[in-house]
This record gives structure tokens, sequence and C-alpha cells, in this order.
């Protein structure tokens, strides 16, 4: 049985890939709760549940080329996992400043909850680098 650290680990990796976000659902709960604390590409902050989520994936998939996550720590406290990332997208779209080909980066801090298996609350803090 994988921990909460390597379902974390492999749900990033999910990410990564921008394949079907559908398959995203083997790491989230249906009742799952994301927060994403404001930044400079969501100024007033967000909360999503499961379908503002997979929706966010698509539209990802039309802003991005691609995305690492680098992850430089990772801890996990008995449901909880807390990672800091390194994010970088390519960008697909002129976005601001950044060319189509351009590069944006962010740290973030994800702060995932989990229960039988499932991330049931995610909350973002996400730092982008000047654009």
């Amino acid at each position: 049985m994988d921990t909460n650290l390597e379902i974390a680990k492999r749900y990033l990796a999910a990410i990564e890939q921008m394949g079907d976000c559908a398959a995203l659902k083997e790491f989230l709960a249906p009742h799952i709760v994301q927060a994403e604390l404001p930044n400079r590409l969501v100024p007033s902050g967000a909360t999503r549940d499961l379908s503002a989520m997979l929706d966010g994936c698509e539209r990802g998939k039309m802003i991005l080329s691609a995305q690492r996550y680098a992850i430089q720590k990772a801890y996990a406290c008995d449901d909880t996992v807390i990672m800091e990332v390194l994010w970088t997208g390519t960008m697909a779209v002129e976005v601001g400043t950044l060319p189509v080909g351009g590069e944006m980066k962010a740290h973030f801090a994800l702060f995932m909850q989990f229960q039988d298996g499932k991330i049931v609350s995610q909350r973002n803090y996400d730092c982008f680098e000047p654009w």
C-alpha cells in the first residue's frame, strides 16, 4: 500500500504529464476542497471542488505546452503531506511579457490532507517569479 507521500508524488507526476485530466480522480476524493491563496494569477485566491479542479486542468493544457514539478522538500505527518515545489511552465500562448515557448516559474507550498488514500483537502501557496 502506497504511503500518502508516495501518492502525493504520483499525483504531481500525473499533473505534470498533462494527460487525461479525469485520470486525476485516482488521487482526489469526490468531496475534495482545494484552496489557492492569492497570487499573481489569482489575485483574490480561489476555492475549488473536484469539478473546478478538473476544469482548471483542462484550461492549463490550453495555456501550457509543458510543465515540471521539481520537489524541493517533502514532509508527511499522519494524514498530511507538505511539499515545497519549484514549478516551471512552458507557455503555449503569450502571457504578459512571456512569449510562446517562454517559461513561467513559481515556488509552491502544497498542503494536502488525506483520507483513505485520497486527497480530501489541498491548499496552494503559489509565489510566482517576476514576468
